[in-house]
């Protein structure tokens, strides 16, 4: 058994260079004043669009996220509704061929450190991994074996919203009742749009 910690990354982080241009390009057909585009009032024209609450402009441009993650987190991210998501599957992935390393992978609970609820973790951990091996050394397919698979599995998901549904799985996933290891990549995944187009997700 791997034990590992989550990650996040921003696919395509090139592609996102001219977003704001974008959405001042499409905003601004509302209101018949594309004359007025300019690389330098783009942030001016986006921060307005947001304090307006204007907010389905930014539904016109995207952004994908590669997330690794345990099967727990990856269940609260799909009830986001506006999204779309492939991830990778029990179903069809056999966690004892070389390609997984003859073993499941499982991401570390942050809120277990160092202390016997940690111990019991790994035991249960390395239990489930026992059973699911014995039951396909037993002929049952993944899809069958993979139902002895615990919460913590080690799952890898891209998922692609618009940057509306982002502000809002933010805004959910950020606060201080969100669960702590959802709460943990959603503070990743704001700091890099921060650093990204600060404009949009700033007053988040």
């Amino acid at each position: 058994m791997l034990e590992r910690s989550f990650s996040v990354e921003i696919e395509g982080k090139n592609s996102l260079s001219n977003i704001l241009e974008n959405l001042e390009r499409y905003g601004r057909v509302c209101y018949k004043s594309e004359d007025k585009i300019n690389k330098r009032s783009s942030e001016i024209f986006i921060k307005k669009i947001i304090e307006n609450k204007h907010e389905s402009v930014l539904e016109h441009e995207k952004i994908t996220v590669r997330i690794i993650c345990d099967r727990g987190v990856s269940h609260e991210i799909v009830r986001h509704r506006i999204g779309s998501y492939s991830q990778e599957s029990t179903r069809y992935c056999n966690y004892s061929l070389d390609k997984f390393g003859n073993e499941i992978t499982v991401i570390t609970p942050s809120f277990f450190v160092n202390n016997e609820k940690l111990h019991i973790w790994q035991e249960a951990m390395n239990k489930a991994e026992e059973y699911y091996f014995k039951l396909l050394e037993m002929g049952a397919s993944p899809q069958e074996a993979r139902t002895v698979l615990p919460t913590s599995l080690k799952t890898e998901i891209i998922v692609t919203y618009n940057l509306r549904e982002w502000r809002h799985f933010l805004k959910l996933r950020t606060a201080p009742q969100a669960h702590p290891q959802m709460r943990e990549i959603a503070c990743k995944i704001l700091d890099e749009f921060k650093l990204l187009i600060p404009i949009i997700f700033d007053d988040i």
